[in-house]
């Protein structure tokens, strides 16, 4: 039996037709609330159930961060003294007050225009990795190669600069220095060891294994410890080391090893045809690594490779282990002065914040990345 003749076609005349019901929107807030929020009565009593939670613990959150909270006074008991009781609210004017410190560390004030000088200079470091399509990136990828060394220049000093001790280095500025050097080396140095680990040559492979399984055995906080105090031993006689290059290398290193199984995995998860489509071509080993198996197996490796980089980044803090002072060392100096002792809440949220935005900034630019690059569409 037809089923168009089983159906009779409605036909109105102008002016006649039923008004139907609205389209169920299959798209926007309305669509997506009810899709993830509202879909089902478990779901239901689950969203009602966090915004009860949300209501009970983010107005209070609010009132104390910004509402009650007091921005300029000259010590704990002054700010408090402006509240409706004390402790009511935040204390902000002791983040102001020590803000440089938090910033430059004990860096001469006088010699501070270096440091904001490198930070200019990192963000247009970043902007020809992060933004292909910025002008003259061909030209400015040579400056991101020169960047770390220009950078160490101007805050180490020598050749004309005022030289200043790494052990004045401190706060937001270290943590920028070690966070940014070990990134930037890490990587080739991991895909170097992946590309050994992976080789058919026994000795390569053997020592790529030992020294990736080695440190990764190893805590990083073990490693800044024999970065502290051992690595000397290992010199020749007379050889000295700077404190903060032995974290430099330590933390190099340590990420380095963990970037390279990341890495590997990668290596692995590429199909075996992408190899023979390179040997067919007649490329050698390092054309076929450079412009097929390399672009492909970094491709794949990005979430792991950022992950590692978020690591690395929040494990600069460990440094206060070893006596180097960065935001989080500055701040538990800065609470052992009495006029502001009792403002430890105010010093480890705003430390939290400002490692919270790096690494949620990190994070974006990974999803960025996988989508960019995404070819399974």
């Amino acid at each position: 039996m037809n089923d168009n003749a089983a159906t009779p076609k409605q036909e109105h005349e102008p002016g006649t037709h039923p008004n139907w019901p609205a389209p169920i929107l299959t798209s926007g807030p309305i669509a997506w609330m009810r899709d993830n929020l509202f879909s089902s009565p478990f779901n239901v009593i689950l969203t009602l159930l966090a915004l009860w939670v949300l209501w009970i613990i983010i107005p209070p959150i609010i009132n104390w961060v910004f509402i009650e909270a007091i921005w300029s006074a000259t010590d704990r008991k002054d700010c408090w003294a402006q509240m409706s009781e004390p402790e009511a609210g935040a204390c902000w004017a002791f983040i102001q007050s020590r803000l440089s410190l938090f910033i430059y560390g004990f860096y001469p004030e006088a010699e501070r225009w270096r440091v904001n000088l490198c930070f200019v200079m990192l963000i247009l470091f970043l902007l020809p990795i992060l933004w292909d399509k910025c002008p003259g990136r061909k030209y400015l990828l040579w400056y991101c190669i020169a960047f770390p060394f220009i950078a160490g220049w101007l805050l180490i000093g020598g050749f004309g600069l005022t030289p200043v001790p790494t052990n004045e280095f401190g706060g937001i500025m270290l943590t920028f220095i070690i966070g940014v050097t070990g990134i930037f080396f890490s990587l080739p140095i991991g895909v170097a060891l992946a590309l050994g680990r992976i080789s058919n040559m026994p000795a390569l492979s053997t020592i790529c294994v030992i020294f990736i399984e080695f440190i990764r055995g190893v805590p990083l906080i073990a490693l800044l410890f024999v970065a502290s105090t051992m690595l000397n031993y290992f010199l020749p006689p007379g050889t000295t080391f700077d404190l903060l290059m032995r974290v430099l290398i330590m933390v190099t290193l340590f990420s380095a090893a963990y970037i390279a199984e990341v890495v590997r995995g990668g290596l692995q998860a590429m199909p075996r045809g992408q190899y023979e489509a390179a040997d067919a071509l007649g490329l050698t080993y390092w054309q076929s690594a450079r412009l097929i198996i390399l672009p492909q197996a970094l491709k794949i490796s990005i979430p792991g490779i950022v992950n590692t980089f978020i690591g690395l980044y929040k494990d600069t803090t460990l440094v206060i282990i070893i006596g180097m002072l960065d935001p989080l060392g500055i701040g538990r100096a800065a609470l052992a002065d009495a006029e502001w002792a009792g403002l430890a809440r105010e010093v480890y949220l705003f430390i939290a914040v400002f490692f919270f935005l790096c690494c949620f900034g990190m994070s974006r630019y990974s999803l960025y990345l996988e989508k960019k690059l995404h070819t399974g569409h």
